[in-house]
């Protein structure tokens, strides 16, 4: 019989700094799942973690736990690896639409299950439902199906996935106790481990646009991911990446799909996107044993992209999941169009030395593409694109980049806001900062 131990004495016991065991970690996620525990004695747990810490077995304790309150899909029926990444979030990062097709393209199996945008930071589900019919919440048969038939499926979390973690992190939300390292990572390898995996590359950001500004605290939490999704049975790996800029000349929800369109079929590749893409896709392939090098993995990625594989399994899995077969040869046709475009022009020339990449978020949230509560619509026609990036020169005839808005008040303000972002000096000082700075293995 399994044991229900009380939860107040395991926030007593975690509030005085000592080690939880499993049985006391099983109980209380299990009160979480039930909610036998109440929302308050979450919230005093999450609190003495985000003071006392969690040993590392505890995190793997909690990490599997929260995997156990629900589903865990098995995919023992796919003739090859199923393989997915996580990123930490950023500004302009799509990422995820472009690296799972030609992760497909080579072989790999990759059923992703994304989130929404938080804080100033885009979400890849956000940004596919601005496609028109794509269903983000299928079925567990559709889901399946299009995985297996495609090699890929980028879905929303079902509730039926790690529902403890949906409950804690509701709860950790509005008690400023988002930021714990073990809870961060218990909160996003529980939601993984419960896809099924077989392996998995986390992108932890790293810069003025990611939740971790620091270096130190980049590697905190990827050295905290990699040790506790590897001793929870899941092989992987981080990059810590630079977010310093945006990674596309985008941002915003559809207007970032039209991006990752051009990135498919070659009518506009964004550098450091390219770079991320490749980096972390080489990363996926070693990890399911398609490659036997990084070198191999960036190469068949770089294939997969150039001879339009990845495209094609891109517009495979629109069109199987309920979108427009010809997407990728028309987007103009299925993407509104905001009723405000135009170019937003810096007030003086020069060369683009520093960008402010929160702030940029900040502007899209501001025009509507994203969310200032839970509960707002996320207008999916706003945004920027043409953004400059670092070292590029601006004047009167080249933008800062072109504002996508509702209004013409709307408008002003993004255009304000992008001014703000940019800062302009000489070429000279542009600093040549690699967008892969490090990598995290077991």
């Amino acid at each position: 019989m399994t044991q229900n131990i009380l939860p107040q004495e395991i926030i007593r016991k975690k509030r005085d700094g000592l080690e939880l065991d499993q049985a006391e970690i099983g109980s209380f996620v299990r009160g979480i799942t039930d909610t036998s525990v109440t929302e308050g004695q979450i919230s005093a747990l999450a609190m003495a973690v985000y003071f006392q810490g969690m040993s590392r077995d505890e995190a793997v304790s909690l990490t599997l736990n929260m995997r156990d309150s629900g589903d865990v899909l098995n995919w023992s029926d796919l003739n090859g690896p199923v393989l997915d990444k996580h990123s930490t979030g950023g500004v302009g990062d799509n990422v995820s639409l472009m690296l799972a097709p030609a992760v497909a393209a080579c072989g790999g199996f990759v059923p992703m299950i994304s989130g929404r945008g938080l804080g100033h930071t885009g979400g890849t589900l956000d940004k596919l439902e601005s496609i028109p019919g794509y269903t983000t919440t299928p079925d567990n048969a559709l889901f399946r199906k299009v995985t297996k038939d495609i090699g890929c499926a980028i879905i929303g979390q079902t509730t039926n996935l790690a529902p403890a973690d949906k409950r804690f992190y509701g709860v950790r939300d509005v008690t400023a106790t988002v930021e714990s390292v073990p809870l961060i990572t218990a909160s996003i390898l529980s939601k993984k481990l419960s896809a099924g995996l077989g392996g998995l590359v986390l992108d932890v950001k790293c810069g003025n646009g990611a939740f971790m500004d620091d270096i130190g605290k980049a590697q905190e939490l990827a050295t905290s991911l990699v040790e506790v999704a590897n001793g929870a049975g899941l092989p992987s790996s981080a990059l810590i990446t630079d977010m310093n800029a945006p990674l596309a000349c985008a941002a915003g929800n559809a207007v970032e799909v039209h991006n990752c369109i051009d990135f498919l079929t070659g009518r506009h590749v964004d550098s450091r996107l390219w770079d991320v893409t490749i980096a972390l896709g080489a990363e996926m392939l070693v990890s399911g044993g398609l490659v036997n090098s990084t070198d191999d993995g960036a190469r068949q990625m770089e294939q997969a992209f150039t001879s339009g594989a990845a495209a094609e399994k891109f517009a495979q899995m629109v069109s199987a999941l309920g979108g427009p077969a010809d997407l990728n040869d028309k987007p103009e046709k299925y993407f509104e169009a905001a009723p405000v475009v135009r170019p937003v022009f810096a007030e003086a020339e020069g060369a683009v030395t520093h960008v402010e990449t929160r702030a940029v978020g900040m502007g899209v949230v501001a025009l509507g593409g994203g969310r200032v509560r839970a509960a707002d619509t996320v207008d999916p026609a706003v945004g920027y694109t043409d953004l400059a990036m670092l070292g590029d020169f601006v004047d009167t005839e080249k933008p800062l980049g072109i504002v996508h808005a509702r209004d013409e008040d709307k408008a002003d303000q993004a255009a304000n806001a992008l001014r703000s972002a940019f800062t302009l000096g000489s070429a000279r000082d542009v600093q040549d900062t690699p967008v892969i700075i490090e990598k995290i293995s077991a």
